[in-house]
């Protein structure tokens, strides 16, 4: 009987003891763990003059309008196969009625043409391009492992517009959509 009442009060003691050391045990002094990121394309653009305003060098018809679009752009393409192109798109025509148009010009060959320039990784469009409004035109392109400077890189679309008799007085706005992508 001895035996077991001894048992009855130390046994529990001796339970919580080997317990909290066993707990105390799993605490070490130093720990490790695995930081792992996927990083994948992308791509970001800013236009950096909201309004382009063409105007005409000369007179009577003798120059066409002309005025330029900067811009600034971020890139990350894939080291694999990757790509990346900036277009653009008329997706308002001018407006209103009775001046210039793209989807329409009042004179076959009229025309809202452009020309690009890209700063590297980017490649800018050739030549001279005419704009759309159906369909999205090159601006640049960007190869496999394409990057941009942290602050970006600079591009700009110089625009010309045909200077057409036919346009009625008064001030017209059409709005061009830029778009970038990267894969």
């Amino acid at each position: 009987m001895r035996m077991s009442r001894y048992l009855n009060v130390f046994l529990p003691g001796f339970l919580v003891l080997a317990l909290a050391g066993a707990a105390h045990a799993q605490f070490a002094a130093t720990g490790t763990t695995t930081v792992s990121v996927a990083i994948g394309p992308e791509a970001a653009l800013q236009i950096n003059t909201g309004t382009s305003t063409l105007t005409a060098a000369g007179t009577t018809f003798n120059s066409n309008y002309t005025g330029t679009t900067s811009l600034t752009y971020k890139v990350r393409t894939t080291k694999v196969g990757g790509s990346g192109s900036i277009t653009l798109k008329v997706t308002t025509d001018f407006g209103p009625a009775g001046g210039p148009s793209v989807l329409t010009p009042p004179t076959a060959g009229d025309t809202l043409a452009y020309t690009c320039t890209l700063t590297a990784p980017g490649s800018a469009c050739s030549g001279s391009q005419t704009s759309s409004t159906g369909a999205s035109t090159p601006v640049g392109t960007f190869g496999t492992d394409a990057k941009s400077a942290s602050a970006g890189n600079g591009g700009s679309v110089a625009w010309t517009l045909t200077n057409d008799p036919q346009y009625s007085t008064g001030t017209y706005t059409a709005t061009v959509t830029f778009t970038i992508s990267a894969t």
